[in-house]
């Protein structure tokens, strides 16, 4: 099951590449959703929501399990919350485009997401800078 769990945590092991794991985490899930969303025209919106939430809280527990296979406190190999984080503004895209709220092309979109994302999750204004330094 550890296993498993570093494979979920590492994203099918994107956390191990040793230039920007986390970036390019980010753009292989903003791709992925594209294609699955887009292209292939899976639209279900309740599914999406109930999927992520349930790997929401999973990862609490794969992360929990696979941190001893790394050697530091917050191990920049899992990016799992990269997935997860990703995904939640891509999802309300999902939302905004089945009710017809979208005024230009898709994919400008989904790019505005993709570095609205990464920009917030590099800066990591407060409150979460917060945290961050006092616990």
């Amino acid at each position: 099951m550890k296993k498993i769990n570093v494979l979920l945590s590492t994203f099918f092991g994107y956390g191990y590449l040793t230039k920007i794991p986390g970036t390019v985490t980010s753009a292989v899930t903003t791709v992925f959703i594209y294609i699955a969303y887009e292209i292939l025209g899976y639209t279900d919106l309740k599914f999406s929501i109930i999927f992520f939430i349930l790997l929401f809280f999973y990862s609490f527990y794969a992360v929990k399990d696979s941190e001893s296979e790394f050697k530091n406190k917050d191990p920049r190999q899992i990016v799992i919350d990269e997935v997860l984080g990703q995904s939640m503004p891509l999802i309300l895209l999902l939302y905004l485009n089945q009710t017809n709220q979208i005024s230009i092309s898709i994919e400008i979109y989904y790019i505005v997401s993709f570095i609205s994302f990464r920009f917030f999750d590099i800066l990591k204004p407060f409150p979460v800078s917060y945290f961050d330094k006092y616990h």
